[in-house]
């Protein structure tokens, strides 16, 4: 364990790599949105430094993309969300290797290769991926491995197609760039000596110390957190409305609340109890990076305490990753812990660590339970635990109706596995105690991937179930406020008095004669009935829409409906507009081209 003295280490430095070894340059770029590519891009430069490359690593827009005419040799990391789209913190790197004035060959120089992290039970699979590949080709770089394009539907995750293409990537980096005589692959058993080190060092302060952050500059107050499902329904969804008194403060139908969640209090200390920290807790303290390509995160306070990293920054109610079980395998004093946690790392170890650790999800604080030998360094702690990331929600109000409001649907995540203790989402956790009226969160608005027509006569078809109706209800506000009436809504939930979601308002609206509702009830009835069967029951009114350049939106979960609801469209296309399957789908795609048909699964 580490003791309170160590929070004022002295500033160590690393020796420089010999004049040989520094000719090895890599460079690592990643987009991530979750954090799984970022992690998977750390993995591969700890991997490259027991090789002995000298490794740089940021995210896409981190880096001075100014100086890419001058890299040899860079692996490409890059994460899909929304439908196909590339991660924030790529957006303007993607946005940069679009310019038409870039010549052919500006990056000719450069050796590449990339990997996507995706999802194969999406349409647009690994699309950013997809496309960054096609476009460094077209600017001059060479390939020197095959794209490879991780799966979360592999049942060993993205580990199932990264290890693989890990193993026959390094086979050819290593003929490429052989090791210096006198000079071997470091074996995993070995801490690296530069991750003797870690990333950060820590300075300790006075509690009174400034304390300075950048914060996200919108505060939003919570006036209400309401459930509104029936209290014996299975799931806990809310209605959650805060006020923002900003004057720089809009947003649009469509647009997305980026809400950063924080650990229970209570949780934490039974965390620092656990790990043996009381005594430094709240010792004050500051992280200063030790890497030119590693930084303490901005919206982090500059003066710390391990009880407010916990709080506030670090997760440690998530699934760990494998780099985890990798950095944990090195601070056992047990050695059958040791030999379990390095086992997990390995790839014929790859099947128990599923089942130990993906299958049931469990989290960071149940592993550190069960591998209570372990004593993590304190100046570990940043490289070891991931951040809390923040998370996004469809904004389920109009502005133009509710102004300075901002309204949520938030289902509250609570699952059971194999384990006793059911699984609770991180952030929905949290938001399900705040109360009304007591506190502020910051929160920042982005842009959504779903926008309406120009036209309020454009008859527009919502296909909402479950919370997927939590973007619908903002458009629907919206557009009945600019006086459209062609609103067409198909709800889908299980029952009619339980999850009936914002019945009352849909009522209204249908008695004004501003919207025309269509609700499917899965289990009022022996049989199932979804919004895919209530489409093909109104097969002509659909098609009438369409065939009227109607528009089409689709929100809720990505398991089987986005499929099953496209297949209804196509039928109804099959036999009220008399087409073939092969017309239907040139339809289909065309109206995706034209935007007249979005959607937005999680």
């Amino acid at each position: 364990m580490s003791s309170p003295e160590e929070l004022s280490l002295e500033k160590l430095t690393i020796s420089e790599q010999p004049p040989s070894v520094s000719k090895r340059q890599m460079l690592i770029l990643y987009g991530s949105q979750t954090g799984c590519a970022q992690d998977v891009a750390e993995r591969i430069s700890r991997q490259a430094r027991r090789r002995h490359f000298a490794v740089r690593l940021y995210s896409m827009d981190e880096y001075d993309r100014e100086n890419l005419i001058n890299e040899n040799l860079v692996i490409f990391f890059c994460s899909t969300t929304g439908q196909g789209d590339e991660p924030d913190n790529m957006k303007k790197f993607w946005k940069f290797l679009l310019r038409k004035n870039l010549p052919r060959d500006i990056l000719n120089q450069m050796k590449f290769t990339v990997f996507g992290l995706g999802d194969s039970s999406y349409i647009r699979y690994n699309w950013p991926a997809k496309k960054l590949y096609k476009r460094l080709l077209q600017l001059g770089a060479q390939s020197i491995y095959p794209r490879g394009d991780g799966d979360d539907q592999h049942y060993l995750g993205i580990d199932g197609t990264l290890d693989p293409w890990l193993e026959g990537l390094w086979k050819v980096l290593m003929e490429m760039y052989p090791l210096p005589s006198g000079l071997d692959v470091l074996h995993t058993d070995v801490l690296y000596p530069s991750f003797q080190f870690p990333s950060f060092h820590i300075e300790s302060v006075d509690l009174d110390s400034e304390n300075i952050a950048n914060h996200d500059k919108i505060y939003a107050r919570l006036v209400k957190n309401e459930r509104i499902t029936a209290h014996d329904h299975y799931q806990d969804v809310r209605h959650i409305e805060f006020n923002i008194n900003s004057s720089d403060f809009k947003y649009e139908p469509g647009d997305v609340l980026v809400v950063r969640p924080k650990n229970i209090p209570e949780e934490v200390d039974e965390f620092i109890k656990m790990m043996d920290w009381e005594e430094i807790a709240d010792k004050a303290f500051k992280l200063v990076s030790k890497y030119e390509d590693r930084k303490v995160p901005a919206h982090w306070d500059s003066v710390l305490t391990l009880r407010k990293m916990f709080e506030n920054y670090l997760d440690i109610f998530s699934t760990p990753r494998r780099s985890f079980f990798e950095f944990l395998s090195f601070f056992t004093t047990n050695e059958d812990h040791a030999e379990k946690l390095k086992e997990f790392c390995s790839a014929e170890g790859q099947d128990d660590l599923y089942t130990y650790n993906q299958r049931v999800r469990r989290m960071i604080v149940e592993v550190l339970q069960d591998f209570p030998s372990a004593k993590i360094p304190l100046e570990y702690i940043p490289d070891m635990f991931p951040e809390l990331k923040p998370r996004q929600y469809s904004i389920s109000s109009s502005s133009k109706v509710h102004p300075s409001q901002i309204h949520l649907t938030v289902a509250i995540v609570q699952y059971k596995t194999r384990l006793q203790k059911p699984r609770r989402g991180v952030c929905t956790k949290w938001m399900s105690g705040l109360r009304p009226g007591a506190c502020e969160i910051p929160v920042v608005v982005t842009r959504g991937t779903m926008r309406l027509p120009i036209s309020v006569s454009t008859p527009v078809i919502f296909i909402g179930p479950g919370t997927g109706v939590s973007v619908m209800r903002a458009f629907i506000e919206d557009r009945i406020h600019e006086g459209a009436t062609e609103n067409y809504l198909f709800f889908g939930c299980r029952y009619h008095d339980k999850d009936f979601y914002y019945q009352e308002q849909w009522n209204r609206y249908a008695d004004e004669k501003k919207l025309k509702l269509f609700a499917a009830f899965s289990r009022d009835q022996d049989e199932r009935i979804y919004v895919q069967h209530i489409l093909r029951d109104h097969a002509k009114l659909v098609y009438d829409i369409l065939d009227r350049k109607g528009h089409v939106y689709i929100s809720g979960r990505s398991d089987n409906m986005p499929n099953d609801v496209r297949n209804a469209f196509k039928s109804i296309l099959m036999s009220e507009g008399k087409m073939t399957d092969e017309e239907t789908e040139k339809y289909m795609i065309k109206m995706e081209k034209e935007k007249r048909y979005q959607q937005e699964v999680w």
